[in-house]
């Protein structure tokens, strides 16, 4: 691709998403076959990106018979492992040109070495209409004098860089959005929204749940008053409960939980795949209050978190309950197992869920601005199906854990095994909770439990850069607490281990 095409292709795409209203794309979305579009990107993916036309030929698959929507699922899944790190990041981009994608973001994986993930602008503006989805139907910032601070992690790190480009793509489209970029900053965050925020008609906090969380409680504790600033949220990367939403609802003034807050369903790999809406919030807190139709719904007794997502934009499939999608960004993805656990329900089939349980959405939200309804299909996520626990945004994988477990000055008193869990205090504060169990004949004490907090803190914070850039300082403390050998609570003899709870 020469300059001349990379400077159209990004002049044609920004001039689109400026001229074209919210309503009209999701309306041609919702008239455009989702199975077409996610057929052509298969076959222009396997002519331009060299790595996928490799996959491709070692699977021994002829790219021309695959026709029909039934012929592209039989296509091979992708991971990380048996793609993505198998070739050089070069190749897994279009026509192996890295040079043509103008940014890199970073996130961690297992072992805390940087997984890097190019894109170009164009790839960020169907993310930003996400974010769009969020502003104009839950909060109107149409017309509405926004503050939006960024509190996810700056620098190199995808969440932080990805939302503020976007709420500033709005801002150009004529959304009277102000963005400010304190990162996680708590002092800088509290410092801003109180000298800044009475400027404005609404203050949006974007940042991860436990953080924001933890920015308001400082706030209060220090007699700010948050009702003051019409406080929104926007929320990644965390399951929370609907006691949650509600009890930080109540702290900084909440007037309607469906429209004052959002959580993003989105990844390191491709963005913003799924965003809650009006209409999904409201479904969910149905369904936390009849716990016996959320487990009919959704098959198991905990609460997914539930967005709604545009087929255009990523396509989803679920193979054996978990999630695959397929998209387009600086590495495109086709049938990308994400290693989420969930599954996906059109929106006339919830629709007719819910009437049957004789509750209706869309008339409970009428009476607001006429906004948060579209008939965009629901995708509900569990969380990583590959042992991972997620807090303050950071992956935490039981490999961490582990190298803390193998030094020489703990290895001799611990089987090795662990259970690790995050979970919240009275006051539905975060913490990390590691169990870990003695060798035989081994007893528990103090002195062992500090050493073992001591080397298990630092080696998440020399292995897992997500743990250490995401989560603040004071809430990096795991709580370790030591268990006898075959504890039936956390480790029964003769049942295969479980190193992780959610």
């Amino acid at each position: 691709m020469n300059t001349e095409s990379q400077r159209q292709r990004a002049v044609s795409a920004y001039t689109a998403f400026l001229n074209t209203p919210l309503d009209t794309l999701l309306q041609q979305h919702l008239h455009t076959k989702a199975e077409s579009a996610v057929l052509s990107l298969f076959h222009d993916v396997v002519t331009s990106v060299p790595a996928y036309k490799n996959f491709v030929a070692e699977h021994a698959i002829n790219p021309d018979l695959i026709q029909t929507i039934e012929d592209f699922q039989t296509l091979p899944l992708i991971t990380k492992e048996n793609y993505l790190l198998r070739h050089p990041l070069a190749n897994l981009c279009r026509y192996g040109q890295l040079e043509k994608c103008d940014m890199i973001a970073v996130s961690s994986g297992s072992t805390g070495k940087p997984t890097f993930w190019p894109r170009f602008f164009t790839d960020e503006l169907q993310i930003a209409t996400r974010f769009e989805q969020i502003f104009y139907d839950s909060f109107a910032a149409d017309s509405r004098r926004t503050l939006a601070v960024i509190c996810f992690t700056l620098g190199t790190w995808v969440g932080g860089i990805f939302t503020t480009n976007c709420c500033r793509y709005l801002a150009s489209k004529g959304y009277p959005i102000t963005v400010i970029t304190p990162g996680n900053n708590k002092e800088e965050i509290l410092r801003v929204v109180q000298e800044l925020g009475t400027a404005f008609d609404q203050v949006v906090l974007l940042g991860y749940p436990p953080f924001l969380k933890d920015v308001i409680d400082t706030g209060i504790a220090r007699g700010m008053e948050w009702q003051r600033y019409q406080i929104k949220l926007v929320m990644a990367g965390e399951v929370f409960s609907e006691e949650w939403r509600t009890l930080v609802g109540e702290r900084v003034g909440f007037q309607h939980p469906c429209f004052d807050c959002a959580s993003l369903y989105g990844t390191a790999d491709a963005g913003v795949l799924g965003n809650e809406t009006p209409l999904s919030i409201c479904i969910r807190r149905f369904l936390a209050a009849h716990p016996d139709a959320a487990r009919t719904l959704f098959g198991e007794s905990r609460l997914p978190t539930l967005v709604q997502y545009d087929p255009m934009s990523r396509f989803f499939e679920v193979k054996e309950g978990a999630l695959l999608f397929s998209g387009d960004n600086g590495i495109p993805l086709v049938r990308y197992n994400i290693l989420d656990s969930g599954g996906i329900i059109p929106y006339d089939a919830m629709v007719q869920f819910l009437a049957k349980h004789d509750f209706d959405p869309v008339t409970e939200l009428q009476t607001h601005r006429g906004r948060g309804v579209r008939q965009l299909p629901f995708v509900y996520v569990f969380g990583r199906s590959n042992f991972t626990v997620s807090y303050f945004g950071a992956n935490i994988y039981p490999e961490n854990i582990s190298v803390g477990l193998e030094q020489p000055e703990i290895r001799d008193w611990v089987t090795g095994k662990f259970v690790m869990q995050v979970k919240e205090d009275g006051d539905k504060n975060k913490f990390l909770s590691i169990v870990v169990e003695l060798a035989p004949g081994e007893e528990g004490s103090e002195e062992k439990r500090q050493v073992l907090v001591s080397s298990i803190l630092s080696q998440l914070l020399r292995l897992n850069s997500e743990f250490a850039n995401y989560v603040p300082s004071e809430y990096q403390m795991p709580q370790v607490s030591l268990a006898p050998t075959g504890e039936p609570e956390y480790f029964p003899v003769g049942v295969k281990h479980r190193y992780t709870r959610r």
